[in-house]
């Protein structure tokens, strides 16, 4: 057990560090890798290794397995950090890589996050990770499909780690505990509380019990005197890059799905992160008319309305509004007809070209068009006894479609009555 405050010594080392598994079965939260049967164990029993691309959030082991995967004898592990390197840097590495295998060792170069680097620079791994120059092991916290060169992804395996359970990280706290001397000055409410607020980061919940171990609490603390003691980190978030569209997708399907709990909760979760509110709002005026359409027409409304309030309140009372609509849209009738309907027109046309209307439904202002037959024959709906003429108003080389089909949900049982009425006395017209 480590003694006095945390600079009392110029060898400290953080607490993350002391216990970083000193072998594959003991990294946590990874099973279907680190196991006995998981990919990386194998590839580290069997000592043949090639190139790979760790993706996952913080703190979930990816510069752990790194570590342990050059522990092999026959390779010279080499880390830098793409915040801080360039091309002349990288280059130098490589050089000293070629070097390194004309006297028969590898070179395993671990690059913390790689996606930092731009294009250029990913270029600049691809001959030596092809011809075997290095086993290039790159660490990010960004989707590699879209952060990283289609060539340099093709060259490595894509490993993705997960955020830590509960369970994982859990086992992180009794090998904290039994560092300090078999315990923790903690409430199993407050350990809990712990766990929640480490948000599946391992890193951070151990960082966490190290900033409470520097003067620890003479007596267990419950969760009240944890959040005093340290500060609730943030969600991780950013509505710049993956999580910003990964969130807006799971608001929008816990929607499509009428799941409004879920919704709620993916509404705070963005808005908790930073996230633009009319942002969200304009992707619920989206949803409104893809996803319920004519179901519920007070649905767009709704959602305007949403937009209208946040306007004139801001942030935080117009929030609610906000809400107020995901609450509505959630629990409204889903249709898609309405965005089926359109699709299908929009490609018809696109496939029919620039064909004519009728003639009949065409205005004549001139006496010339008035020759050629625009406006002849055309009937008045509200001058037949139904309102209806029956008259075909598709272009007359192009047979009739049908592209919207109501559904038997919400106000769209309605319309479909409708539907059919027309199409009734659509087809009593046409046999008369």
């Amino acid at each position: 057990m480590q003694q006095g405050g945390l600079f009392a010594s110029p060898t400290y080392t953080p607490l993350p560090e002391l216990l970083r598994p000193q072998a594959m079965e003991q990294v946590v939260g990874q099973p279907s890798l680190s196991d006995e049967h998981g990919t990386l164990y194998r590839m580290l029993a069997s000592g043949h290794y090639h190139s790979l691309i760790l993706w996952g959030p913080p703190g979930c082991g990816k510069t752990t397995i790194a570590r342990l995967l050059a522990e092999h004898p026959d390779y010279e592990y080499v880390t830098l950090s793409a915040v801080q390197s360039g091309v002349v840097e990288l280059k130098k590495h490589f050089e000293a890589a070629r070097a390194r295998r004309q006297d028969g060792r590898g070179t395993l170069l671990f690059v913390d996050e790689i996606h930092r680097f731009n294009r250029a620079q990913q270029d600049a791994f691809l001959p030596v990770v092809e011809d075997g120059t290095i086993i290039l092991v790159g660490a990010t916290t960004e989707n590699p499909s879209f952060e990283l060169n289609s060539a340099l992804l093709s060259r490595c395996q894509v490993v993705v780690l997960s955020r830590l359970d509960d369970a994982a990280l859990s086992t992180l706290l009794q090998r904290a505990a039994e560092h300090y001397g078999g315990n923790l000055p903690l409430t199993p409410d407050a350990k809990q509380s712990l766990v929640a607020m480490a948000d599946g980061d391992g890193r951070y919940l151990l960082n966490m019990v190290e900033m409470l171990m520097v003067s620890p609490p003479e007596e267990p603390v419950d969760t009240n005197g944890l959040l005093q003691l340290i500060q609730k980190r943030m969600p991780v978030y950013d509505k710049s890059q993956e999580s910003h569209y990964n969130l807006i997708s799971a608001l929008h399907k816990s929607l499509r799905g009428s799941d409004t709990d879920a919704a709620l909760y993916w509404l705070s979760r963005m808005l908790q992160g930073g996230e633009d509110p009319l942002y969200i709002v304009r992707r619920l005026v989206r949803f409104a008319s893809e996803d319920i359409g004519m179901a519920d027409p007070q649905a767009l409304v709704q959602a305007l309305a949403a937009k209208e309030a946040y306007d004139f309140l801001g942030s935080p009372e117009g929030e609610l509004a906000i809400a107020q609509a995901v609450i509505y849209l959630g629990t409204a009738p889903k249709s898609n007809a309405q965005y089926s309907g359109f699709n299908a027109a929009w490609r018809s046309a696109k496939e029919h070209g620039s064909l004519m209307p009728p003639k009949h439904i065409l205005n004549a202002p001139t006496k010339l068009m008035k020759e050629i037959g625009y406006g002849k024959n055309y009937a008045y709906d509200h001058h037949e006894a139904d309102s209806f003429s029956g008259q075909n108003y598709f272009p007359e080389e192009m047979p009739r479609e049908v592209y919207y089909a109501p559904r038997e949900t919400g106000f769209e049982r309605e319309i479909k009555k409708r539907q059919d009425y027309w199409a009734k006395l659509r087809a009593e017209k046409q046999t008369s």
